[in-house]
């Protein structure tokens, strides 16, 4: 039973594999599609850079016959040759420029089309995805294609230049060409047999690559976490796991291109002996002239680096096809999330307060089998704040995710100003909300630019009257050069407060409809949250504003507050009715500023 099962996974994973490189070269050739104009061009001069290359021995031979045998005219013959050369060389520049030209713009081509569609994925996608091996589809595999297109117009040049060579052979001497030319079909045989071979090693090695950029990035991104609890050594034996395993994969594929590749040096040199012998005979007979058997061996090492070079695209078009593959794995999933086919728009602001949201009977959960909302339903007026209070995992920053269209309800409805968020445009419905998230995300440029991140034409005093609003005016002034301060990759160089001031000023100057405030203090020291409380108010007065917080004081900043137990509203009021009546709340409250009492005890 055991030999049954085993012989039916091998058959299983041989279907698979096959499957993997006939999809690979299926996208392959649909992207080379795009560029055939320019890859022709490049055949074309390929095939003038050939004929001049195929050219000289033929030269060569009448230089032999006449100019030295006959004591012709070898000045001309060498001048004739040397022209060839030129051409030769400046055809070779060209044809190489164009390769590469082509090479590049199919690996950008590819580059921003994979960028583009990464980021318009569904954000639960990325929730589940790994950057590393997102950035290694987005960099390895990509060199791995541009790799492979390089070499087009160079191989067609190349095979123009056997079947050139192999044509003036039998012209030349059809006997002598046979015996040249017996080893051909077993390079065939040869280079078959190695591209079945290195099409599951060139895949192989290109996962664990992508691994090691995953543990690579984890431990990058992650470095504060890794040096606070001193796992350095931890992390680099995760490295040092996925290194050997490069290592074993790499000389996996070594070893198959090693037994290849000998082949492609041995056989024509086989040939060239056989000329040797025979041509010898033949010139000594009479039958053959010297120039004859020198060209014909000129151009039997002709064939050796076209014969090399064609080993060389089957290797670089195994490994292009696999990184196809994988970039494909990216490109075609399908955003669960996307715009309606017939859009709804916002209605205008008047003078009535707009960015009313609506939660309708919302049924949600990451897992359906288990709902994180359940029956959800909460409405909130325009202009009036709210404050979403309930204690850990249950469901705050989930109403916050179904606003955005993070994600999309299992059952019931949210609505923006009257309109199913799922009948707007995702640009325009993330256009009117505004969100600071707890987990705070800046960018490293200049606090300007992370500021007017939303709105890059934002003006100075536009930029600086919502640094001051949300309380960052004051530190970010005594910075080195002030707002033109470049603050670091993730905003590290500030502390945890700073850069939360700085994205509540972000959510100010993209001036949303409804501006959702996701633990926005929670990094803002106690003593100084303060300082900011009054200008929150100033924001948010006039403003639809979720607040979702555990800070008494924050809360307080809110119109009403909504109690959420298991994914339902448990409960309605304003802070100080609820902390008068409801003894849930008094006890969620509790739960939450624990930690803080805590710390400050």
């Amino acid at each position: 039973m055991t030999s049954i099962e085993s012989d039916t996974e091998v058959a299983a994973r041989l279907e698979f594999e096959e499957t993997q490189r006939s999809e690979g070269w299926r996208l392959l050739r649909a992207a080379l599609r795009v560029q055939r104009r320019n890859l022709l061009l490049g055949a074309l001069v390929g095939i003038l850079w050939a004929s001049f290359k195929v050219a000289v021995p033929q030269m060569t031979k009448y230089a032999i016959n006449d100019g030295i045998e006959k004591n012709g005219p070898l000045l001309r013959w060498a001048l004739i040759i040397g022209g060839l050369g030129v051409l030769t060389g400046l055809l070779s520049g060209m044809r190489r420029y164009i390769a590469f030209r082509e090479s590049r713009w199919a690996e950008t081509l590819f580059r921003e089309r994979l960028f583009s569609h990464v980021l318009n994925l569904h954000v639960g996608y990325h929730d589940k995805a790994q950057t590393g091996q997102l950035m290694s589809r987005a960099s390895s595999d990509l060199m791995q294609i541009q790799g492979f297109i390089v070499m087009i117009p160079i191989t067609l040049s190349n095979v123009i230049q056997i079947f050139a060579v192999t044509a003036i052979l039998f012209i030349t001497d059809p006997i002598l060409a046979v015996v040249a030319l017996i080893p051909l079909p077993f390079v065939n045989l040869s280079a078959r047999r190695f591209s079945h071979r290195i099409h599951p090693a060139s895949i192989a090695v290109q996962a664990e690559q992508a691994q090691l950029a995953n543990v690579v990035e984890e431990s990058i991104s992650g470095v504060r976490v890794v040096k606070g609890f001193g796992a350095e050594q931890v992390q680099f034996e995760k490295l040092e796991k996925e290194a050997d395993d490069i290592l074993r994969e790499s000389m996996k594929a070594a070893r198959i291109r090693s037994s290849f590749m000998p082949a492609i040096d041995v056989l024509p040199a086989l040939g060239l002996v056989a000329v040797l012998g025979v041509g010898g005979h033949r010139v000594l007979n009479g039958d053959l002239t010297i120039g004859d058997l020198v060209a014909f061996n000129v151009y039997l090492t002709l064939l050796i680096w076209p014969l090399r070079n064609i080993g060389m695209i089957v290797a670089l078009g195994q490994r292009a096809a696999a990184a196809l593959v994988r970039i494909n794995e990216v490109m075609s999933t399908q955003s669960e999330i996307t715009d309606p086919a017939q859009p709804k728009t916002l209605p205008e602001q008047t003078a009535e307060p707009v960015g009313a949201v609506k939660f309708d009977k919302v049924i949600f959960g990451y897992n359906p089998e288990f709902p994180v909302l359940r029956n959800f339903s909460m409405e909130i007026r325009g202009g009036e704040s709210i404050a979403i209070v309930g204690a850990t995992g249950s469901g705050k920053s989930t109403v916050t995710r179904l606003l955005l269209r993070f994600y999309d309800t299992q059952s019931g409805h949210v609505f923006l100003d009257g309109i199913d968020v799922r009948k707007l445009k995702l640009a325009e419905l993330r256009k009117h909300i505004g969100v600071v998230f707890e987990d705070t995300v800046l960018f490293n440029d200049s606090v300007r630019n992370n500021i007017a991140f939303a709105k890059p034409d934002a003006g100075v005093e536009e930029i600086e009257r919502a640094a001051k609003l949300s309380g960052a005016h004051d530190f970010v002034s005594q910075l080195p050069n002030g707002y033109e301060t470049v603050i670091g990759e993730r905003g590290f160089s500030l502390s945890g407060g700073q850069r939360q001031r700085i994205a509540i000023a972000r959510a100010i100057v993209a001036n949303p409809r409804v501006l959702v405030l996701d633990d926005a203090t929670s990094a803002v020291d106690p003593s100084k949250e303060g300082e900011i409380r009054d200008a929150m108010k100033t924001v948010m007065s006039g403003r639809t504003t979720i607040v979702i917080a555990h800070r008494p004081g924050t809360i307080a900043l809110a119109d009403r507050v909504i109690l959420l137990d298991e994914g339902k509203v448990s409960a309605i009021g304003t802070h100080d009715e609820l902390v008068g009546s409801n003894a849930r709340y008094r006890e969620v409250l509790a739960s939450m500023s624990a930690p803080e009492d805590e710390k400050v005890g």
